[in-house]
């Protein structure tokens, strides 16, 4: 059966109809999502425009969400925490009924359509009226919402974080759509990051504001050392602003009563009334501060026991119209010095950051009172004042040497003898420092050319003879009047040549043990005052500081160094392992650049003689020498070698004289041709055989180091190794060498063989053929 061109046409005709019903959709969804971009366009607008002012948003926002979503009013709810109860924040196009009631008191906390603050991400409400908190009166909100706002259907959206709800309520049962649920929660998460941002702002103005004040306090302060009134002023009228308080006071304490010193406040007449009054006696507001509390917050002093009875203290609350105290004392250490107030005329307590903030201006009134004492006290001294200020600036000239000069000791300890003179009056001074087991001069100031060219080849040790050697003994300050009348003191030329008769001699103390001494000294007999020895110690806890800073510094780069240039020997070991030449060139130039050697060699032993295998820095006469070689020669400095021990020599000159014949003939080489004064000699041991030395040497009569010792015995061992693969590598190639020669051999004799067994067959059968496979 066909259809007829009736039904055709009209199947056709519903086919147009559900394409033109479609199309009419899409468009209205596609109209609708424009209108929901462009009203989150307009309200990112507005937030852009006021980033801290929330009003023109939620005003925008509550304006668009009607609109699109077809509501007749909404409000945005902001939670009281002090009352429990919710208040419109802003409104839009509410009914004035409903207006009126939500701008007065009501007391019901509201239920349901607010109560969206936990998990949920919205409440959708389809029919107020049908709710158990409007059925049952529980709730005096949504009775007031339904019966005078008309509200029925309600979408309500939390604000996260905020105790906030974005709501919008229709006058008609009908339920909103998902799309319009999704916008709504749009604009809930725009007005979030407004929020956020308003309290970021708020909150760094507030920091600002905050900073501002104490920097105007501070600068007050500064401004005015001695004078603590403008100090107060100011203060004040920066708490009562920040702090949105009616009037603040600040009282100090006497010990029985707090007479007020500062006051600030927004009604002069009442400012004025409370400056004629007597100083406040101690009573119950203020009794916990007396008796050690730092803060004492009051929500409502009406509400105390204080108020209730004691008619002095309610007549000055009740003239000032106070409501909220806040009371942060005023204290240095444990004693009460006075206390900061402010007040408001509501009862609205103070926020912790407010508290933290009176906290902060009674620390500067602390400071400024303190100041104002102590300004006093040195106004009295002047002396003492002006002499504070030097010793001041010249510890900070001393701090500023020490930290340009981290590694260079001596211009820090030159300045602080400098100074330590200077400051004490005295005529010089000086310093000496611990060098290996004794103390030697390491800085001087204003000594005479005669008594500083004697001085410095002078040492000092632990003993009766001198000042700096009394210090050393009893680690403590000495004093000597009269250096020319002291029985015990040995040392003449002090006297003599130096001039000195007073000395002061104050140690520098490193965990309780001296490492050096600081003296000043006084051509006159003038002892010095005890203020003058407390202030050479401060000196000398300085000079301590430098000299632990410099030997840190030294010891880590040393050892920065010293493991360097291992690394880098040993690098040369792995590349040249047959070839040790470069190696000992290597271990030459570092071992002898570390220890401070002026010349050295690597010699090597046979059991017989001694020759050197490599040099560095030496005259050509005495390299050859050290080539040639020499024999070894019992009794003398070999002895210790072939024991395994380092040879350590200060002075050859004084061996060489000392040394029998035999052995001043092995030394005296080095004193003429290398002109060697101090010498170094580590052995080369391998398996408790002597293998050779490593030798530094010096010019000047200058011992070596523990340190610079252990280094070059570190890299004598590396020579070792050196030496030791070497010699296997040498006996490697020797044994390959003689399997090669022991191969060809037997070839031969295998391919002679093999030919005579040729010639035999064919002389048994002259046709057979011997085949070697």
């Amino acid at each position: 059966m066909y259809p007829t061109p009736d039904s055709t046409s009209a199947n056709l005709q519903q086919t147009i109809a559900d394409l033109q019903r479609r199309l009419a959709e899409a468009r209205a969804e596609r109209d609708e999502s424009e209108a929901q971009k462009a009203a989150l366009a307009q309200v990112l607008g507005v937030i852009n425009a006021s980033p801290g002012d929330l009003g023109p948003m939620f005003d925008t926002i509550l304006d668009q969400a009607t609109r699109l979503c077809d509501a007749a009013f909404g409000v945005v709810w902001t939670y009281d925490r002090a009352a429990k109860r919710y208040r419109p924040g802003w409104a839009h196009r509410v009914p004035a009924a409903l207006a009126e009631f939500l701008g007065g008191n009501y007391r019901a906390p509201p239920s349901g359509v607010l109560n969206v603050l936990g998990d949920a991400s919205f409440l959708h409400v389809f029919d107020e009226r049908e709710s158990a908190g409007y059925r049952t009166g529980a709730s005096q909100l949504r009775r007031a919402m339904v019966d005078l706002g008309g509200a029925r259907t309600a979408l309500a959206v939390p604000l996260r974080r905020h105790d906030t709800v974005l709501a919008i309520y229709r006058q008609e049962v009908r339920a909103f759509s998902e799309r319009q649920i999704a916008l709504l929660q749009n604009f809930a998460q725009q007005a979030v990051m407004a929020m956020e941002n308003a309290r970021l702002l708020t909150e760094t103005r507030e920091a600002l504001e905050q900073q501002t004040g104490n920097a105007e306090v501070l600068q007050i302060i500064n401004s005015s050392p001695g004078d603590v009134a403008p100090v107060f002023d100011a203060m004040l009228e920066k708490a009562v602003g920040l702090c949105e308080a009616h009037l603040g006071v600040l009282h100090t304490f006497d010990g029985e009563a707090f007479p007020l010193v500062a006051i600030c406040g927004h009604d002069r007449q009442i400012v004025e009334q409370l400056k004629q009054l007597i100083p406040i006696r101690i009573f119950g507001l203020l009794n916990p501060i007396v008796r050690g509390e730092r803060v004492v917050h009051v929500a409502d002093v009406r509400k105390t026991a204080t108020y209730r009875n004691y008619q002095n203290a309610r007549d000055r609350l009740q003239l000032g119209s106070i409501r909220t105290w806040l009371g942060v004392a005023l204290r240095k250490e444990d004693a009460l010095l006075g206390v900061i107030i402010v007040v408001r005329r509501v009862v609205r307590p103070f926020s912790d950051k407010q508290i933290a903030l009176l906290q902060n201006f009674a620390a500067q009134a602390v400071i400024a009172i303190e100041n104002a004492r102590l300004l006093g006290e040195l106004r009295t001294r002047t002396d003492d004042l002006q002499k504070s200020l030097e010793y001041q600036t010249a510890i900070s000239d001393v701090l500023k040497v020490i930290s340009r000069s981290t590694f260079d000791l001596q211009p820090v300890l030159t300045t602080v003898a400098e100074t330590a003179a200077r400051l004490c009056g005295a005529d010089l001074a000086f310093i000496v420092r611990r060098e290996d087991k004794v103390f030697r001069p390491a800085a001087s100031y204003s000594l005479s050319p005669e008594w500083e060219a004697h001085l410095w080849q002078e040492s000092f040790a632990p003993g009766r003879d001198t000042v700096v050697g009394r210090v050393l003994m009893e680690a403590r300050p000495v004093q000597a009047a009269d250096l020319a009348a002291d029985p015990e003191h040995m040392r003449p030329t002090a006297v003599t040549i130096g001039k000195v008769h007073t000395s002061l001699g104050v140690p520098l103390l490193r965990e309780g043990e001296p490492i050096g001494v600081i003296a000043i000294g006084r051509q006159r007999v003038e002892p010095f005052s005890d203020r003058q020895i407390e202030l050479v110690r401060n000196f000398a806890d300085q000079a301590v500081i430098a000299i632990e800073n410099a030997r840190l510094l030294t010891e880590t780069r040393e050892a920065l160094e010293q493991q360097t240039a291992t690394a880098e020997v040993l690098q040369v070991v792995n590349s040249s392992p047959g070839d040790l030449a470069p190696v000992f060139d290597a271990i030459l130039e570092k071992a002898h650049n570390l220890c401070g050697a002026d010349r050295g060699a690597l010699v090597s032993f046979d059991g017989q003689w001694f020759r050197a295998i490599a040099t560095r820095g030496m005259p050509e006469t005495f390299a050859e020498f050290l080539r040639r070689g020499f024999p070894f020669v019992p009794g003398g400095p070999a002895d210790e070698l072939l024991r395994g021990e380092p040879v350590h020599t200060l002075d050859l000159a004084a061996f060489a004289a000392e040394s029998p014949p035999g052995i001043a003939r092995v030394v005296q080489p080095a004193l003429e041709l290398a002109g060697t004064r101090t010498i170094l000699m580590v052995p080369l041991c391998k398996d408790g055989a002597l293998l050779g030395y490593i030798a530094a040497y010096r010019l000047e009569v200058r011992s070596f180091t523990d340190k610079q010792i252990a280094l070059l015995e570190n890299f004598a061992a590396q020579a070792v190794i050196a030496m030791e693969n070497a010699r296997l590598l040498g006996e490697l190639r020797q044994r390959t060498e003689e399997v090669a020669e022991l191969n060809r051999g037997l070839e031969a004799r295998v391919a002679a063989q093999v030919e005579e067994l040729g010639r035999v067959g064919r002389q048994l059968d002259p046709r057979a053929a011997v085949v070697v496979p």
